[in-house]
């Protein structure tokens, strides 16, 4: 590589590292930073936004975000609640294929967030290791993001897909190998977990702990305030948008119109769907639109554009730039082992703690090396990397809702709870996604 490629990869790292400082909007504002950079001092053109994505993302947190608003978010909960409490010696297995199922038709996993103490006390009342399924709870409510068809990683795959002219490969190969090796990732994940830490009853730091009183004892189930009388509505109007995505993803001669050459695109369709399932909920609900831009769903959902619309920009424009450079040095190593390039993924999204924009940042580079996409998809689930360093909000959230002190970070940091079933559920995820895409493809 030439000195100035070594300056500019400098600079997207610089971007990259300041952006990860701030976190949230930061990372797409330092990645225009590092762009100006790139454009001032090395005379880079840039490339074109990536607009289909962040219109892609904009639409479905409009669906999700006034379906929150109608308390549509708080119905799912409540279904969730009900199957967890109800299978409370097997809640290691049951909690995590919950909250994977939830966030896969939510698209969120912030959905995770109000099952945790119903989790927690689950398991405390009948005497299971709250660690177990709290860690991995969490880890398989952001796997499910990368096999969700309205989640904004999975919007990031199809838009990138669209863009390189590969518009054969879009949702229905994305749902076809993600969804059952993420299912397979997490169960895997679940099973190690039931093994992991010692039993309640022989674990003597939190035996002296419970009866020093510094443990509360199993609360009473408490009844939660009453929903909203269109919640249940609002949460049918979105899973069945959710299921017409799906639909017109696996049959594309649905998509055709009269005298088209071919079927109208993934992202227009998606994008068409979610923002008039947004309007109907709002037309049956009556929602206050006023409650619409004040939801937690809107706010993740705008951080997210943000962050891809910088750091995506200044990743595709470094590749294009260098293109002739980078794909030549590595690409002969990539083509002979593939999956090695789900290290890349994993690595950037410890950094970026975002799926979304790990995708936008690195995928323009595997289809640049000439991976197919099939394996492309089979290590989507690899930028799951956020649970490496115990700093992101749900695992934040799991260690504070576990009251009894055994869902922590450990004295050398990357010895926390949540380093175990992340690593079997994102690495098991790949190794069944690249096996059921060398099946089928």
């Amino acid at each position: 590589m030439t000195v100035a490629i070594v300056l500019q990869f400098a600079v997207v790292l610089g971007a990259i590292w300041m952006g990860a400082r701030s976190s949230g909007i930061g990372l797409g504002l330092w990645g225009a930073v590092g762009l100006v950079v790139l454009v001032g001092a090395f005379g880079i053109s840039p490339t074109s936004p990536p607009v289909d994505v962040m219109l892609i993302i904009l639409a479905v947190i409009m669906a999700a975000s006034v379906m929150e608003a109608a308390g549509g978010i708080d119905f799912l909960v409540r279904i969730a609640e009900r199957i967890i409490r109800a299978n409370p010696k097997y809640v290691t297995i049951v909690a995590p294929l919950t909250t994977w199922t939830f966030s896969f038709v939510a698209g969120t996993g912030h959905i995770v967030y109000p099952l945790l103490p119903v989790i927690y006390e689950t398991a405390h009342r009948s005497g299971i290791r709250p660690e177990r399924p709290m860690a991995v709870a969490t880890i398989a409510s952001q796997q499910a993001i990368t096999a969700s068809p309205v989640a904004a990683a999975t919007a990031a795959m199809i838009g990138l897909f669209a863009e390189k002219g590969l518009a054969e490969w879009g949702l229905r190969e994305i749902l076809l190998v993600c969804v059952p090796a993420t299912l397979v990732g997490v169960l895997a994940a679940a099973l190690v977990s039931m093994v992991l830490g010692k039993e309640l009853k022989d674990d003597a730091e939190y035996q002296a702990r419970l009866a020093a009183g510094e443990v509360p004892a199993p609360q009473p189930i408490t009844e939660r305030a009453p929903l909203k009388p269109t919640a249940k509505l609002s949460a049918m109007v979105f899973l069945a948008g959710v299921a017409l995505v799906v639909l017109f993803g696996f049959f594309p001669e649905l998509r055709m119109l009269p005298g088209a050459k071919g079927p109208l695109s993934m992202p227009i369709i998606i994008e068409i769907l979610m923002m008039s399932v947004a309007a109907i909920m709002l037309l049956v609900t009556r929602v206050n639109v006023d409650d619409v831009p004040k939801t937690a769903t809107l706010r993740a959902g705008v951080v997210a554009v943000i962050g891809i619309f910088g750091l995506a920009w200044l990743g595709d424009s470094f590749i294009a730039a260098n293109k002739d450079v980078i794909v030549p040095a590595i690409g002969d190593w990539a083509k002979v082992a593939p999956w090695t390039f789900a290290f890349g993924l994993f690595f950037a999204s410890v950094l970026l703690y975002s799926q979304a924009a790990t995708t936008r940042a690195l995928m323009p580079l595997g289809v640049a090396l000439g991976i197919p996409p099939q394996f492309l998809i089979a290590m989507f689930p690899s930028v799951n990397g956020y649970f490496f360093i115990p700093t992101y909000g749900s695992l934040i959230a799991a260690i504070n809702f576990d009251l009894s002190g055994t869902t922590r970070i450990g004295r050398y940091v990357l010895n926390h709870s949540f380093m175990i079933p992340g690593l079997v559920a994102t690495s098991v995820s790949v190794a069944t996604g690249l096996a059921i895409a060398k099946m089928i493809f």
